[in-house]
């Protein structure tokens, strides 16, 4: 949830938490090198993450709450009530994937080549992973069912096959991701080209989507980079929650209270994978066919939707969604599917709206903010991960593992299929007045 109200205790800064042995000015330098500035202009005295107010940090941005602000008014009150649907996805889904253990504990009483047959619905249940993740993530977000306690049960079965404890989520996304979108200070952004050459920032390397990904790393990261996102996270909260990134792009502590329910979920979730790998008998083909495809598709399309989100924008130090943050136009059935996942800039302006009311969100932004917000479609969204570097050189620039070659972050705005009738394909580099952004 967003953190941009104004405090009169003193919140460290992006860059203290990211480098807190360098002196902050070395930190602000690495924003000053934004060599393309965005449209608009900053209401007076909109407040920030940081405490301090817009205009003395980066005058071309908006905060969260002034877009969530001047929205909030054109939507139906009934987009901000709990949706208890998402409760019953979960349940539902959880109930796909026992059928498919059941079913799957049988395949060696399945002639030769017939467990092949098992593969279609291997498929459907690693949709269900998917669908646990997105309908757990609005569970979390509080817009499906209220009362903490529930939602941490619930939380818990519904991430449990994502290796992700529900009190660990709250806290990386919920907390931090949300509260510095891909900032300094988020733990969920690339890392940067000044960062050490840890294991963290290898495995990114290689598994990544950038101009220099090999294929063969690619398939495996598609699979696997998901536990990798959690096991570095683990690992940093777990055995030291210092504050310091030793090998995560930028680290957080967890109190000890959440640290020592994250451990006892973590437990959980450890036995609930075990009570599954048991009753498949340990037996490979039961493992692959009813375990790992379903998983590796599950953790595969997630990741694929998150690469998108905020690896082809620019690190900000104002937590804009309209310039830190990408939506994806797709066919409408993995809209259906997916719980509207591809509207991420919508959900980062309200992240405890019903997504069902996204679309509608989407057309706000699209006739109020042409020029800022950044919609582009799947397939063109991959094009650009595939041939971009990944790592950060500076907020504006990307540079390569190496550092032999950059470029500028990609230009979201104004893609070849264009916003829709009479919106225009208006370029990054137009700048609006105030007024015509819809601030005061």
């Amino acid at each position: 949830m967003g953190r941009n109200s104004c405090s009169p205790i003193a919140v460290p800064t992006s860059s203290e938490l990211l480098f807190p042995a360098v002196d902050p000015a070395a930190a602000a330098a690495f924003f000053r090198a934004d060599p393309q500035p965005q449209a608009g202009r900053l209401a007076p005295g909109e407040p920030t993450r940081q405490g301090g107010h817009n205009g003395s940090v980066h005058p071309e941005y908006h905060s969260v709450a002034s877009y969530a602000r001047h929205l909030r008014p054109q939507l139906p009150p009934g987009a901000f009530r709990t949706d208890p649907n998402r409760l019953a996805l979960v349940v539902i889904n959880l109930a796909i994937l026992v059928l498919g253990w059941a079913m799957a504990d049988q395949l060696d009483r399945w002639p030769g080549f017939w467990p092949l047959a098992f593969l279609p619905f291997a498929l459907v249940m690693g949709n269900s992973v998917i669908v646990l993740l997105f309908a757990t993530h609005d569970l979390l977000h509080g817009s499906s069912l209220r009362g903490r306690a529930w939602r941490r049960v619930a939380g818990l079965f519904g991430l449990a096959l994502l290796w992700m404890p529900p009190t660990l989520w709250q806290a990386v996304h919920n907390r931090e991701h949300h509260g510095a979108t891909n900032s300094l200070g988020d733990p969920d952004r690339s890392y940067l080209e000044s960062q050490p050459a840890s294991w963290g920032k290898w495995i990114q390397y290689q598994f990544t989507p950038s101009d220099t990904v090999r294929p063969l790393w690619l398939v495996v990261g598609l699979a696997n980079s998901w536990v990798v996102h959690n096991l570095r996270t683990l690992a940093s909260v777990l055995l030291f929650n210092d504050g310091v990134p030793n090998f995560t792009p930028a680290s957080f502590r967890v109190s000890p209270k959440e640290r020592l329910l994250i451990a006892l979920e973590l437990l959980v979730i450890v036995a609930l994978h075990a009570g599954v790998i048991v009753w498949l008998d340990c037996q490979p083909l039961k493992l692959l066919l009813g375990y790992f495809i379903p998983l590796w598709i599950g953790y595969g399309v997630a990741i694929a939707y998150i690469y998108t989100n905020h690896l082809l924008c620019p690190l900000t130090e104002i937590n804009d969604p309209l310039a830190n943050t990408l939506s994806l136009r797709l066919p409408r059935i993995f809209d259906l599917l997916h719980l509207n996942f591809s509207y991420h800039t919508e959900h980062h302006i309200f992240p405890g709206l019903n997504s069902s009311y996204y679309p509608l969100v989407q057309r706000l932004l699209l006739e109020q903010f042409p020029d800022r917000y950044q919609l582009l479609d799947g397939a063109e969204a991959w094009r650009l991960l595939l041939s971009t570097p990944r790592h950060y050189r500076d907020a504006q620039t990307l540079t390569t593992w190496s550092g032999d070659r950059q470029m500028p972050v990609p230009r979201l705005l104004g893609s070849s299929t264009g916003y829709g009738p009479g919106l225009g394909r208006l370029g990054r580099g137009q700048v609006a007045e105030a007024g015509e952004l819809g601030f005061k």
